[in-house]
């Protein structure tokens, strides 16, 4: 099974790769005849990626520390990725962010330690939207020409580029050296005299300055080392509101107090400045969103982003992960989203988001193609991998999602979550394998893998600014499982572990699974409530759903406990009437890990196959 994965993912490297568009703005997924259209994300870490240093000192330097490169993202790295079923890399922290490290001899003005978390600064303090983080260059003065080259390698590997736009905030030193001609920086034209005005870029606290938060000294500026800007002052008079709303002119340590917030038009008492949405717009198509925006004066900032993500469309970019796409009203995507829709009509568009009660809104009136499955998914399986609740929620969970399951990205890592390695969720990767298999095959929705993941990362180790058990967004850093897979730039996987391996390979057959079987793009039915009330051995640390479309039809079997389980599975008179399945002995195929068949058999239309599941382990049977 392993092998036929392998060539399959081969086979899809060389059909996209062969299709690749000519015209970088269009460059279009080309699905293979055996893929079902689920889209798989890797999202990496740019600047962690390729490193090879393994010195981790806190607070450590780029020189002490290392930092990847847009080069380190080599053929045979691209191809380590495809392998895992990839889509779509997210390369995490690309555009230009305040960072510490000194870049004046380019032009770039240095930032401020007060107001950067860490020496290596947020990805999410844009400080340039129209260039790159020089960090991530060989030659900083080739910065952009290095990722337009990154960005031709990943598709001609067969994989679609996505970057980040945060439309919420940006550096408080934002200054564009990279703007086309005629694009003014944010806040360039504002009435700094007002708290808002509509075409405004930024909120203000009139006649008060700005000061730099009072830390704890765990997150003292450069960890206490000397600066000559780490003086507890930053220069910004009138102060503006603070990315995560402040509006004091000393924000909290946990305010997002590195950052500004933008103004989209929202008046400081949480009216608006434009037009609401009519409701029917949820059914009306990007052409129709276009037009309702065409007449209207919409705020400054609106058009600014959408300059932006136009730029990046235009450079072959394929589509935007847009951070915390909640903070933002939900008429700036609709305008947004159409425009970008409308260079790129396969642009794949997803929305980090934790509020369920406006996820059909930001599907149907913002014109997402994705929304995060955390507070839900996520939450429902991290629970059952602790041992804090059994399967039975996840019932009435995926029932109330099924009508926007194919808009959901479900995942069991990123950035902002802890490892499933580390010893704050389950202490080793390969516990929560059946969360993942549930994850990747219950639903039509794309899925998403963290790098590092797929070898077992813990991330370990008090590196600065960064928080133990996430592998940190705001330092230089080695990721030592990940860095055991990349065998300095060879990306063979050779210093991996024999248990590193088998988990890598679990990731790939999987992944690959759930693109290219048929059932996967198709109908859902689940198995657990039946089961749970027959008293067959079947218990709430197991979880049983059907998948098929016409007559590809999978029964998928997971075992969530530590302990082995044997039962037999109850397989419903309905279903078995769609699959047209009348009495009779049916062989399963084991799909996944190549392992024992298993039969049902259908007598007086009822269907039973007798299932054995080891610890953590999972079936997926194939009639």
């Amino acid at each position: 099974m392993k092998k036929r994965l392998i060539i399959l993912a081969a086979a899809v490297s060389a059909a996209l790769a062969g299709c690749a568009s000519t015209q970088q703005n269009q460059t279009a997924m080309t699905v293979n005849p055996g893929d079902n259209g689920k889209p798989v994300v890797y999202q990496t870490l740019t600047r962690l990626f390729g490193n090879t240093k393994t010195a981790n000192i806190p607070w450590g330097t780029m020189e002490q520390n290392g930092v990847g490169k847009f080069a380190d993202f080599t053929p045979e790295a691209l191809a380590g990725i495809l392998e895992l079923g990839t889509t779509h890399i997210w390369f995490t922290g690309v555009p230009h962010h305040a960072v510490i490290h000194d870049y004046t001899a380019y032009g770039i003005s240095q930032d401020d330690p007060d107001v950067v978390k860490g020496r290596a600064g947020s990805p999410y303090a844009v400080k340039d939207y129209y260039n790159v983080d020089p960090d991530l260059a060989t030659d900083v003065s080739q910065r952009l020409a290095e990722f337009e080259a990154l960005i031709a390698r990943t598709h001609a590997a067969g994989m679609q580029v996505v970057i980040d736009i945060v439309p919420n905030h940006v550096a408080r030193g934002y200054h564009s050296l990279s703007a086309p001609v005629g694009v003014e920086d944010f806040g360039a034209s504002d009435n700094t005299s007002v708290e808002y005005a509509k075409h405004n870029n930024f909120y203000y606290v009139p006649g008060q300055a700005f000061r730099p938060p009072v830390v704890d000294d765990a997150i003292r500026p450069l960890g206490g080392e000397a600066h000559p800007l780490a003086d507890g002052k930053f220069d910004e008079n009138p102060a503006k509101w603070t990315g995560n709303g402040s509006r004091s002119v000393q924000p909290d340590q946990n305010d997002w107090y590195e950052t500004v917030k933008i103004n989209y038009g929202v008046k400081p008492d949480g009216s608006y400045d434009f037009p609401r949405l009519p409701a029917e717009y949820a059914k009306k198509s990007v052409a129709e969103h276009l037009a309702f925006w065409a007449a209207v004066d919409v705020p400054d900032s609106w058009k600014k982003y959408r300059d932006i993500a136009l730029y990046w469309t235009a450079k072959g970019v394929d589509g935007f992960r847009y951070d915390v796409a909640e903070m933002v009203p939900v008429e700036f995507w609709s305008y947004l989203n159409s425009h970008i829709k409308q260079a790129n009509p396969n642009a794949f568009l997803l929305a980090e988001i934790y509020n369920p009660s406006i996820y059909r809104d930001y599907i149907g009136l913002g014109k997402m193609d994705y929304l995060y499955d955390k507070v839900g998914t996520y939450d429902a399986l991290r629970a059952v991998v602790e041992g804090k609740a059994d399967t039975d929620g996840l019932v009435s969970l995926q029932h109330s999602l099924q009508d926007i399951d194919s808009h959901m990205l479900r995942f069991l890592e990123n950035h902002d979550e802890q490892r499933i390695a580390s010893n704050a969720f389950a202490g080793y990767g390969e516990k929560a394998k059946p969360a993942m298999v549930y994850t990747a095959l219950v639903g039509k929705n794309a899925t998403m893998l963290y790098f590092g993941q797929e070898v077992g990362e813990r991330g370990d180790g008090d590196l600065g600014f960064g928080d133990p058990t996430r592998t940190s967004l705001f330092d230089y850093a080695g990721v030592p499982a990940h860095q055991r897979w990349m065998n300095f730039g060879k990306f063979d996987g050779f210093m991996l572990s024999g248990r590193e391996k088998a988990l890598r390979q679990f990731y790939v057959d999987l992944l690959n699974l759930s693109r290219t079987e048929p059932a996967f793009g198709g109908e859902f039915a689940e198995l657990h409530t039946l089961n749970r009330a027959a008293g067959n051995g079947y218990t709430g640390g197991q979880f049983a759903f059907a998948r098929w479309q016409g007559d590809d039809q999978v029964l998928v079997v997971s075992n969530f406990s530590d302990q082995a389980a044997a039962f037999e599975l109850h397989i419903p008179a309905a279903l078995l009437k769609s699959w047209q399945l009348g009495d009779g002995v049916y062989p399963l195929t084991e799909l996944l890990h190549g392992a024992e068949n298993v039969t049902l058999t259908v007598e007086n239309g009822q269907g039973k196959a007798k299932i054995i599941l080891a610890p953590l382990a999972s079936m997926v049977l194939k009639r």
